[in-house]
């Protein structure tokens, strides 16, 4: 008996709530991997009684245990041969560690048909949970959109987060309503398309950190200071970031190429090449994407 929830599972339980109209269950959930994004969801999930947390497996009892701390619920446990059966599993580890944690935890007999399973990787499918596919499991991954490097802040104001799902319909239907019951917004994306979801996420995330640096480097090859030129980039990569939300790329698209001025390209692409080539051959290719997005504003225009 998977927890609680009889041998139908998570999914059945509340298919029989629903059906019978009955309270609502509260599936029970073990968290593999209590690192910053499990102890963040698992503090959440049990203030707001989302979830009766059993079991946390972390790399070490003490990390475990900290998590548990932090969630204020939960048993640090030592093995998954340890761990009780519950009605949904949260494999909260690094990528490259799901795949062998879900097949670990397939091993270990835990699972039954209508337990869920799923995971938190923006890179990564459901796919990556077919052990527990095969064991009966149904799957899902929700990824939020959003970086956990401080637990508590994001547990404070993690209200009107996004998180792209996909997976089981099952899966989802007992997911759904725990994010729901945190405040998160789900965005549904095709399994398939995940990694192309991911990449997005990395152009609007990693890659605008690395665009900092590169505006910080070109300002102090021009002689300005480097505490000096993060307070420059800082009022204009706010407030173009505020228009682009507001009014949408193309409409928010100012600067030499929206203007027509090529010349002004031009001397700054050779200026870049004379000291900084790998940085010129960055500008090329955002001019080149500029150039497309200017269009689409002429075009808009008229």
């Amino acid at each position: 008996m998977a927890g609680t929830a009889g041998s139908a599972g998570a999914v059945g339980q509340l298919t029989a709530n629903q059906d019978s109209g009955a309270a609502p269950h509260r599936p029970t959930l073990n968290i593999i991997g209590g690192g910053k994004l499990g102890r963040t969801l698992g503090r959440l999930w049990h203030t707001q009684n989302s979830f009766t947390l059993l079991d946390i497996l972390n790399r070490s009892a003490t990390s475990a245990q900290q998590a548990s701390a932090f969630i204020g619920a939960g048993t640090a446990t030592a093995s998954y041969a340890d761990l009780r059966p519950a009605d949904v599993y949260l494999i909260s580890v690094s990528d490259d560690q799901i795949a062998a944690c879900c097949a670990a935890l397939a091993a270990a007999d835990k699972l039954q048909p209508g337990s869920v399973v799923f995971h938190c990787s923006g890179a990564l499918s459901s796919l990556e949970l077919a052990a527990a596919a095969e064991r009966g499991a149904v799957v899902a991954s929700i990824h939020p959109i959003r970086s956990f490097a401080d637990p508590q802040q994001v547990a404070d104001h993690f209200a009107g987060t996004w998180c792209g799902s996909e997976g089981d319909d099952a899966a989802l239907a007992v997911l759904g309503p725990a994010f729901n019951a945190i405040g998160a917004r789900l965005a549904p994306i095709q399994r398939e398309q995940k990694t192309l979801y991911h990449a997005a996420a990395v152009f609007a995330s990693n890659y605008l950190v690395t665009l900092v640096d590169v505006a910080q480097q070109t300002y102090a090859a021009a002689g300005i200071p480097p505490e000096l030129a993060l307070k420059l980039i800082e009022p204009l990569l706010s407030e173009s970031a505020a228009n682009a939300f507001r009014l949408g790329p193309a409409a928010a698209l100012t600067g030499p190429i929206a203007r027509g001025d090529l010349a002004t390209v031009a001397r700054q692409q050779q200026a870049l090449q004379q000291g900084q080539p790998q940085i010129a051959e960055l500008y090329q290719q955002f001019a080149e994407l500029t150039t497309d997005l200017a269009a689409r504003k002429q075009n808009n225009k008229s």
